[in-house]
């Protein structure tokens, strides 16, 4: 438990994070010594072509993955030490993900799908219920509760993707690509509430190759085969305009 002012630790820290995959000539190696720190309350966007190593980030950062070297540690949990069981419960009560593909269940409710890593984590029927409908209407989605996917365009179900991610309580919300099967109005919804829950003190991580969703971040990581090749700092000014261009 941290102490009343002593320094907050950092929701994620990644040290010398390497990943490699194949061996002798078919050697890949997707990750060449990574080092990041996300603090909380902090809303990192990282980006990088096809190739840069920046989904073997997001699984390895979302513990479904492991590197090959270096440390993870995930809210003061260190990943590496962690059995696949352990591993299951980190990612369903520190992490929430978004998914460019939404990953919601096609035959039931909104509600239950929201209700899901709840239901997982043993929380009650009827407490389940509540943070699920607290989490819709924070996505705005309250009276959409009990449509199905398909009765959803695809902004709302990526809105109910995020009201899942929520529902728990996370450390992180860790999303990848969330705006990739998205149109520009719905991209622009989405983005709107991200910048919401970091504006509450959310801490976020999204990985994207769109230079306009990166823009929207308080920070902008480059990926370069495998590499941090730049960490910036964005401003105000450029993430607000970001968003009035789109």
């Amino acid at each position: 438990m941290d102490h009343p002012g002593a320094p907050r630790r950092p929701v994620l820290d990644v040290r010398g994070l390497t990943k490699v995959y194949g061996e002798g000539a078919a050697t890949v190696h997707a990750l060449r010594g990574v080092d990041l720190s996300v603090d909380p309350g902090d809303y990192v966007a990282i980006m990088g072509s096809s190739g840069s190593g920046k989904s073997t980030l997001m699984n390895i950062l979302g513990c479904l993955d492991v590197p090959s070297g270096g440390r993870y540690l995930l809210d003061g949990v260190d990943a590496g030490s962690l059995a696949d069981r352990q591993l299951a419960l980190v990612r369903n009560r520190l992490i929430g993900f978004v998914f460019q593909a939404f990953n919601l269940i096609p035959r039931t409710s909104a509600l239950a799908n929201v209700e899901l890593p709840l239901a997982y984590a043993g929380v009650r029927a009827a407490q389940r219920r509540r943070r699920a409908l607290a989490a819709l209407d924070a996505v705005g989605l309250a009276d959409r509760a009990d449509h199905h996917p398909n009765q959803l365009s695809g902004g709302q179900q990526q809105r109910v993707a995020v009201a899942r991610a929520l529902v728990t309580e996370p450390a992180l919300v860790l999303a990848d690509e969330p705006t990739g099967n998205l149109d520009s109005r719905s991209t622009e919804d989405i983005l709107a509430i991200f910048d919401q829950l970091n504006a509450a003190g959310r801490t976020i991580v999204l990985i994207t190759h769109e230079p306009e969703v990166g823009a929207r971040a308080r920070r902008l990581v480059r990926l370069l085969d495998g590499q941090v090749r730049s960490d910036l700092r964005q401003d105000a000014v450029g993430r607000h305009a970001a968003g009035v261009l789109r």
